[in-house]
């Protein structure tokens, strides 16, 4: 079996010169084989500067696009080919978009092998640990305190156990933070599982630092990307400082980047990305030397329902993992472009025993807010 063709396909849902959110596009890789089998991969990143990832001719031999690399190779020797794409781009590839585009290509192979070999890819990975897979939920907040309430009431409703909140206003504003986490705390109650994401806004150790004073009277279970995770001696004074757990690492690539975070930064909890990480193959080497080093993975999922559909899966197969992320993203490119989304119900997601990613794509949908 050869790869036969590999199409790229960007999504958007504002327009060019709109602002865009969260969730709001997506890179989309599908792998074609000569035997009819099709894989597909996502990465959450900007969908036309990856796009350049894959079409790019070559410049040398350290620097080139990957699908020169891919036409012609066996899909089944997944590892191998990460190999020759990570050092056939060299130059433009070994961190950052270069490997969300490597990503999204790895786990559409791990599709295209789970669907060869007729069995689910946490099969493949080993086995599975857990039928299900506790979820926290994750929202965008409002600018209002008591907007948020009413979000905070709808999930808990709907059965989520637990919840974290970033992106919006939070982080912008000292003040507006407080009574923002206060209002959300009032409502779920004092020993509900409640975490914010800062997305690195906070910028410095020692703004950070007072702010992880300030909000400690709220019981977080954790505080996501404070700031930056190029300061990982800041990172590594506030796990000193805090009495909440922080956690970060979800713009990082690769084991290498991730060894040096883990070892450095202290933190509590490493939060890879599936689709920006270096994919299936890769978040299984950062799930290694997180184990080794005591620190918990709890993957980073806000993108469509294929990401979510190989985050699964590389869950059930990973023993110490037993919480992930479910987007309470309202864009269309999450709760429409898989139809057949993996659903959330009483707090768990069931893992599937489907062959391959089991991802039904609305083809509509992406003719509709496809950008190239």
């Amino acid at each position: 079996m050869k790869i036969s063709k590999v199409e790229v396909i960007c999504l958007r849902i504002p327009g060019y010169d709109e602002a865009c959110e969260w969730g709001d596009d997506a890179f989309i890789v599908k792998v074609f084989t000569d035997e009819g089998l099709v894989g597909i991969g996502e990465s959450d990143t900007s969908p036309l500067v990856a796009k350049a990832m894959i079409d790019a001719p070559e410049s040398n031999l350290y620097c080139g696009g990957l699908r020169r690399l891919l036409v012609g190779e066996n899909p089944l020797e997944i590892q191998k080919l990460w190999d020759k794409m990570y050092w056939s781009s060299n130059y433009n590839g070994r961190r950052g978009v270069g490997i969300h585009a490597m990503s999204a290509v790895d786990i559409a192979l791990w599709d295209i092998a789970s669907q060869y070999y007729n069995v689910p890819i946490h099969m493949l990975l080993g086995g599975k640990y857990r039928d299900k897979i506790r979820a926290y939920g994750t929202f965008i907040p409002a600018d209002s305190p008591d907007d948020n309430k009413i979000i905070v009431r709808d999930l808990i409703n709907q059965g989520f156990t637990s919840l974290k909140f970033g992106g919006g206003i939070l982080g912008d504003d000292p003040e507006s933070d407080v009574a923002i986490v206060e209002a959300a705390r009032e409502e779920a109650g004092k020993d509900f599982d409640l975490s914010i994401d800062i997305a690195t806004k906070w910028r410095t150790y020692g703004h950070a630092a007072s702010m992880f004073k300030r909000l400690e009277r709220f019981n977080l279970n954790w505080i996501e990307e404070p700031i930056l995770s190029d300061d990982m001696d800041g990172y590594a004074r506030l796990s000193r400082l805090a009495a909440t757990r922080i956690s970060g690492g979800e713009s990082l690539t690769t084991r290498y980047e991730f060894n040096e975070f883990i070892k450095r930064s202290k933190v509590d909890i490493v939060q890879p990305d599936i689709t920006r990480c270096g994919g299936i193959s890769e978040i299984r080497k950062v799930y290694d030397i997180a184990a080794m080093q005591g620190t918990k993975l709890v993957p980073h999922g806000f993108s469509t329902g294929i990401l979510l559909a190989a985050t699964v899966q590389f869950l059930a197969a990973a023993e110490q993992c037993d919480l992930m992320e479910y987007s309470q993203s309202t864009s269309p490119l999450f709760t429409r472009l898989v139809k057949n989304r993996i659903p959330f119900v009483g707090g768990y997601v069931t893992v599937p025993d489907c062959i391959g990613l089991g991802v039904e794509l609305d083809e509509d949908l992406i003719d509709k807010y496809r950008m190239a």
